[in-house]
């Protein structure tokens, strides 16, 4: 990868587990660019969990008067991402509702979704957790939101890609 900085999706859902759906999407590019869309639940999404609301911030109400319908939000995002690769630091839960998503539209992703763990270094994953930390302290964003949480993914792999191909013994 010539670029310091990977495309990063993420997404925000109703809850987890097999019931749970896409509520909204956030994507950042190598090159800054940004993507955000809130998702209005498919007429057979029913599943809500509170628990993720607390955490997210996003009522269903909310989502159902100001969502985009699945059929928008597939359209923008392969439009927005063409056929580039996008990571996700949490593919296991992400690819499920990627998938859900996109077969719920009708449709089919322009672009691939791959783990973070595919491009990370053994010495970028022992110091992810302490730098990731140190990256939402700096950024200080306000809310957990999908968006948010791209930049942040992005963010911790620019600082440990540069840290980790520092010297042994430079300073940080």
């Amino acid at each position: 990868m010539e670029n310091r900085r990977p495309n990063v999706i993420d997404f925000e859902a109703s809850g987890f587990g097999v019931d749970s759906y896409p509520i909204e999407v956030g994507v950042v590019l190598a090159d800054g660019q940004k993507c955000c869309a809130l998702i209005k639940p498919a007429q057979s999404w029913r599943f809500w969990d509170g628990e993720a609301e607390r955490v997210h911030g996003l009522s269903r109400e909310l989502l159902l008067a100001h969502g985009k319908p699945i059929q928008v939000v597939v359209g923008e995002l392969n439009a927005f991402l063409g056929n580039r690769v996008v990571y996700s630091d949490g593919w296991v839960v992400d690819k499920p509702w990627l998938s859900r998503l996109y077969y719920d539209a009708h449709a089919q992703p322009s672009f691939y979704l791959s783990p973070l763990e595919n491009i990370l270094k053994e010495s970028q994953m022992a110091i992810w957790s302490e730098i990731k930390h140190e990256v939402i302290e700096t950024l200080a964003l306000q809310r957990h939101r999908a968006s948010s949480d791209a930049l942040i993914v992005q963010e911790t792999f620019a600082r440990t890609r540069e840290i980790s191909a520092l010297p042994a013994g430079s300073p940080a």
